[in-house]
């Protein structure tokens, strides 16, 4: 990947510092990997956190994350089983697979409830993103070659200005024409650096 120039606006994050990856130390890291979450499981199910908890979320949302372990919606939102659903891809950015994923969730929800609204969609974008890297001709040509994907289609999801990229998404769920129009969209931002999530764009009520 070629350096990025700070002159470059194209490629500097306007948001935040500039994308780093922050891996673990070898004392830090933990080689049991799966098994230490299955222990943790065992806790969970022991401590019957499953039970009670329905199909559709209590809070009435839907999350939209990025897959960055930093920005888990679970931890930075605080939600308990049952309360959302969650989807999280590279840069939780809208792609036409998460508007099927809505499509499927809404056509669900409005078998359940005939009238009034279904669920809101909350979008995320975060500082320090790594889908900046789609932004990177070398790393995108590449990255295109491996998935065997159109370029210039991955150059549209790099996260670079992240209240810019959620605005877009946002009016990307607003006008798709597969989604419910009793589903409610919002969009906010997470900053890595101070643990807050702002909201950019506020849910439209009726």
């Amino acid at each position: 990947m070629h350096e990025q120039s700070a002159a470059d606006p194209t490629l500097a994050p306007p948001v935040g510092e500039p994308t780093e990856f922050d891996l673990p130390s070898l004392e830090q890291s933990d080689a049991a990997g799966v098994e230490t979450a299955l222990a943790r499981n065992r806790a969970f199910a022991a401590a019957a956190g499953h039970e009670g908890v329905t199909v559709f979320p209590t809070l009435g949302l839907l999350v939209i994350g990025c897959l960055d372990p930093r920005v888990d919606p679970a931890h930075i939102l605080g939600l308990n089983p049952g309360e959302a659903m969650v989807v999280r891809n590279r840069g939780g950015r809208v792609t036409p697979e998460v508007i099927d994923n809505l499509a499927f969730v809404g056509q669900l929800a409005e078998n359940a409830v005939p009238e009034g609204p279904l669920f809101e969609v909350a979008v995320i974008h975060h500082t320090q993103c790594g889908a900046a890297a789609l932004a990177d001709d070398d790393f995108r040509r590449a990255y295109a070659r491996t998935i065997n994907a159109d370029e210039s289609t991955l150059r549209e999801y790099a996260v670079l200005d992240p209240a810019a990229t959620v605005a877009n998404d946002v009016e990307r769920l607003r006008s798709a024409e597969a989604l419910s129009p009793r589903i409610t969209v919002s969009g906010h931002v997470y900053d890595v650096a101070t643990g807050l999530v702002e909201t950019v764009i506020p849910v439209r009520r009726a």
